[in-house]
């Protein structure tokens, strides 16, 4: 049997306080399902992105268009369309758009599950550096 969806099409996916719409199409909570691993777009708003956080999951970030920075473990490294980021489980990472386009990136981690910091970010407890408290 083959399970296919359209992500813009069929997820609405979740609008996230520091500037993203994130759709997560494989693993869980999603209509795709697997039984190790996640796997999900970010599509990031002009001065949005990712709070800084880590989690125990290991994660890559594929960058699809756009350019931004990412911060890892304190590092600054620019990031745009075709680079790869590999993240080692409990790194600390964070993820701005730095461009005036949206940036649209896909990441993948193991082992599935939701990882924690989309509700802290959701109820404000985790926001960007530059956002106002």
């Amino acid at each position: 049997m083959i399970r296919k969806l359209n992500i813009y099409k069929e997820l609405e996916g979740t609008e996230f306080p520091a500037g993203r719409r994130t759709r997560v199409f494989v693993g869980a909570d999603s209509p795709l399902q697997a039984d190790r691993y996640v796997v999900g777009t970010a599509d990031v708003h002009p001065g949005g992105g990712v709070p800084e956080h880590a989690h125990e999951t290991e994660e890559t970030y594929i960058i699809l268009s756009g350019t931004g920075v990412m911060l890892v473990d304190g590092e600054e490294v620019p990031i745009g369309p075709n680079d790869v980021i590999y993240l080692e489980p409990m790194q600390p990472h964070e993820l701005r758009n730095t461009g005036d386009t949206e940036m649209r990136t896909m990441f993948v981690y193991a082992p599935k599950m939701v990882v924690d910091h989309w509700a802290q970010e959701t109820s404000g407890e985790l926001k960007m550096r530059n956002q106002d408290s």
